[in-house]
C-alpha cells in the first residue's frame, strides 16, 4: 500500500478511481513539500499532510467542491496551517487544535467557491432537503453548523484511519489481518481461525498485541492534537 494509505499504479487490482485518487494525492504531496523545501521541520509537515489530507479532502469533497478543487484546498489550507505556525498565531489557549483546522480549512473551501463564482452559481441541496442555498452562505455562517457537522464525522474516522496506517507499520502483516478481521469486521473467532488458518490463541494474542498498539498511536495523535 502505498503512503498515506491511497492505492497506486501499482496496485492492479486498485479500482481506477483509487489509481486517480493516488496519483493527485502524490502529486499534491510533492508539490506541497517542494514549497516547504528550506524549512528544518519539513519532515514533520511531510507527516502532518500524511495525517491530514484526507480530512481535509473529505470535507471538502462533501461540501461540493470537485476533487481537483479538493487538493487545491487541501495544500491551501495546509500551506496556510504552516505558514501560521512559523509566526506562532495559533494559541490553543483560544481553542483546540481541532476547531482552528476545521476554521483553517472552511476559509480555503471558501476560497475555491469564490474562484467558482464567476462562471457558476453553486448551489446544493440543504443536508435536512428542506431549502436550496449557495454552500459558500452556509459555511460562512458564523455558528457553522453544517461545516461543524460535516467536520466531526470526518474527524473520527480520519483519527481512526491514521492511527490503523500507523499500527500496520508497527505489527506484522499477519497479526493485523487477524486483528481486522476479529475485531474490526467483528468476525467469530472460529471464522477467522478457519478462514486464516490459525489458532484460536493467535486470534486472541493478535486482538490484545495489536489493540495495544492501537491504543498507543491512538494517544499519540490525541497528544499531538492537544
Amino acid at each position: 500500500m502505498a503512503e498515506g494509505n491511497v492505492p497506486t499504479k501499482e496496485e492492479p487490482d486498485a479500482p481506477l478511481g483509487d489509481v486517480i485518487l493516488g496519483e493527485a494525492y502524490a502529486k499534491t504531496r510533492k508539490s506541497l513539500i517542494a514549497k516547504l523545501d528550506n524549512w528544518e521541520d519539513q519532515k514533520a509537515w511531510d507527516e502532518f499532510y500524511k495525517i491530514y489530507w484526507r480530512l481535509i479532502y473529505s470535507v471538502a469533497m462533501k461540501a461540493g467542491l470537485r476533487s481537483d478543487e479538493a487538493f487545491d484546498c487541501v495544500q491551501e489550507t495546509i500551506l496556510s496551517i504552516a505558514k501560521q505556525s512559523k509566526k506562532n498565531l495559533y494559541d490553543p489557549a483560544q481553542g483546540s487544535f481541532k476547531t482552528w483546522l476545521m476554521n483553517m480549512t472552511r476559509w480555503r473551501i471558501n476560497d475555491q467557491f469564490r474562484k467558482r463564482k464567476k462562471d457558476t452559481a453553486m448551489v446544493v441541496g440543504d443536508l435536512d432537503n428542506d431549502r436550496k442555498t449557495a454552500f459558500i452562505d452556509r459555511v460562512e455562517d458564523p455558528n457553522g453548523e453544517v461545516l461543524s457537522r460535516l467536520w466531526d464525522m470526518e474527524w473520527k474516522k480520519n483519527v481512526a484511519d491514521a492511527a490503523l496506517t500507523m499500527v500496520k507499520a508497527n505489527v506484522s502483516s499477519k497479526q493485523y489481518q487477524i486483528f481486522d478481521c476479529y475485531v474490526i469486521k467483528q468476525w467469530d473467532a472460529k471464522k477467522v481461525q478457519d478462514h486464516l488458518n490459525v489458532s484460536l490463541a493467535q486470534v486472541y494474542l493478535a486482538k490484545h498485541r495489536v489493540g495495544a498498539v492501537l491504543k498507543r498511536e491512538l494517544a499519540k495523535l490525541q497528544a499531538n492534537v492537544e
